[in-house]
């Protein structure tokens, strides 16, 4: 087999900013157009707050000109921050902060909820001036106490660790930035014995991946993964990268290659839970297939390398929005009859289903308002850009427990506990 072209390990350490001064001059110097970096009267730790009885979720929701941050139990608008174009949203995976696609990088939205040594906390939403440089920001990856942000421009990975970000008091936690050699769309992962994993390609094509241990030897390659695109943890720290013929599977220093049953069989984007060996994986068997809607989903089971394809029934489809797993990791899924259907991971049945919005048509564009879907605990939060709403949905009973008009179609939706 042909070894893959894949980026050195070159890490740098970056001791960033501790001062508004010098965090503006780093921000300057990239070419951002974004302000100077916040002063303490606007860092996270230092908002002004007020004592929560229980942690209390928040979630955020982009729409055409804004992001709305909700209280995650009652859905009451917490803030709403005026923000311009297009724009991702990820969770930080601290429990407090999300990161917000901006052209300077990832721009750090504190949601206002956390907890520390004197308890739960509250404070008004802030889209704080702290940005994490990045050429084109691309996939958020969280895992092993580590965010790990990937820059599309560059094939750079800035890595630094998630509960830092509690700590920042007006500068950003020290990171560790990866250097890319031929950029692409791509992401990386950084496992708990500092193994690096991360995609190989180029801005024509990608092939596969490249492991590099946490001493900066080459573990493992493959270049059978054909566009290369998404990745995801399973129990135990199997990690599976979707291919437009199937996946590949890392598991303890070695990779695996899954084939798809169907000569064009694609996978993009990995649903998981670490408590679960089964892998959800979105898929597409015909390459001329117009639209953005899926009727099928794969699983892939971790322990025995194997794939499986699901024909969901007549009405169930659905977009990269559309699945998570739930509390008992079971499979979830939005889907264009407007319901909430969920699926045995093992089996690949419907167990059951609940109507939560009307029925509706694909995007014409991926990027255009359509529901989307995320999980909290034992809450699915479900938008409605048809009737401009945020729906919570007990897991267990069905029952929308609360629905919110918003200001504005909602698009992208990030979650935290708080």
């Amino acid at each position: 087999m042909q070894t893959p072209k894949h980026p050195p390990l070159r890490p740098r350490r970056l001791a960033l900013a501790a001062t508004v001064a010098t965090s503006a001059l780093l921000l300057t110097a990239c070419g951002s157009s974004s302000g100077p970096a916040a002063d303490a009267s606007t860092a996270p730790n230092a908002t002004s707050s007020a004592t929560a009885a229980a942690a209390t979720p928040r979630v955020a929701v982009t729409y055409d000109g804004g992001i709305v941050v909700l209280d995650g139990t009652t859905l009451e608008v917490e803030g709403d921050l005026p923000i311009e174009g297009f724009t991702r949203l990820n969770p930080a995976g601290d429990g407090r902060h999300a990161l917000v696609t901006v052209p300077a990088g990832f721009q750090v939205l504190d949601l206002g909820t956390w907890t520390d040594d004197s308890g739960s906390q509250l404070a008004e939403p802030d889209l704080t001036d702290l940005v994490f440089e990045a050429d084109t920001a691309g996939h958020v990856v969280r895992h092993g106490g580590k965010t790990v942000l990937y820059a599309d421009g560059t094939s750079d990975t800035t890595i630094f660790t998630t509960a830092d970000l509690l700590d920042t008091n007006g500068s950003l936690p020290d990171t560790e930035v990866i250097e890319g050699e031929d950029a692409h769309h791509g992401v990386s992962i950084v496992l708990e014995d500092g193994t690096f994993l991360t995609t190989v390609g180029n801005a024509e094509s990608r092939s596969g991946i490249a492991v590099i241990d946490a001493d900066g030897n080459e573990v493992a390659t493959s270049d059978e993964c054909p566009s290369v695109h998404g990745e995801g943890t399973a129990m135990n720290e199997v990690v599976v990268f979707g291919c437009s013929d199937g996946a590949l599977v890392y598991d303890g220093g070695e990779i695996t290659k899954i084939t798809a049953p169907d000569e064009f069989g694609r996978m993009g984007n990995a649903y998981v839970s670490e408590t679960s060996p089964i892998i959800a994986g979105d898929y597409k068997s015909d390459p001329d297939l117009e639209g953005y809607l899926l009727h099928q989903l794969t699983l892939i089971d971790t322990e025995t390398k194997t794939m499986d394809v699901v024909d969901l029934p007549d009405g169930v489809e659905y977009t990269f929005r559309d699945v998570a797993r739930g509390p008992a990791d079971e499979i979830l899924i939005l889907a264009s009859d407007g319901a909430l259907h969920s699926m045995d991971p093992e089996t690949g049945e419907i167990t059951g289903s609940t109507p939560v919005v009307d029925a509706w048509d694909g995007p014409v564009e991926w990027q255009d308002p359509h529901p989307a879907l995320t999980v909290v605990d034992g809450t699915a939060f479900v938008t409605d850009p048809a009737s401009r709403k945020l729906h919570a949905v007990d897991i267990a009973t069905g029952e929308i427990t609360s629905s919110k008009e918003l200001p504005g179609a909602p698009v992208e939706m990030a979650t935290v506990t708080g």
